[in-house]
């Protein structure tokens, strides 16, 4: 089992930046890869960007692509969500998740455990 704690949110205007850092206890953090997710009010949980265990592979969602890289320091056992050129469609809370397959889905229902979130406004 894994515990997980996001970190890093805030408010920013519209083309700032913002890091959000994960950080992993309990079992070894390359048992598992990471995602990192978002849910704005009234909708569903969506798939923002995601990496492998040992970070050699990672996926975007189309509509952060260019804008934010996903890392990881397995030393560290923290994955971090680089966000830049943020925009105000961006505002939610994100959720980093652990997936112990090691392989990073999209699909949220592949991911085993879960952070309690973190919010991101974006203002206009």
């Amino acid at each position: 089992q894994v515990q997980l704690v996001e970190s890093g949110g805030g408010l920013v205007q519209a083309g700032g930046s913002l890091r959000l850092s994960c950080t992993a206890s309990g079992r070894t953090f390359t048992s598992y890869a990471m995602g990192w997710f978002r849910q704005a009010p009234g909708k569903e949980r969506e798939f923002v960007a995601a990496i492998n265990w040992s970070g050699g592979v990672t996926r975007y969602a189309d509509s952060v692509k260019g804008r934010f890289t996903i890392s990881r320091d397995n030393a560290k056992n923290t994955v971090y969500l680089q966000m830049n050129s943020l925009k105000p469609e961006d505002t939610a809370v994100y959720y980093c998740a652990a997936d112990d397959t090691r392989v990073g889905f999209t699909t949220p229902q592949r991911y085993n455990y879960w952070g309690q979130g973190t919010q991101v406004t974006v203002s206009s």
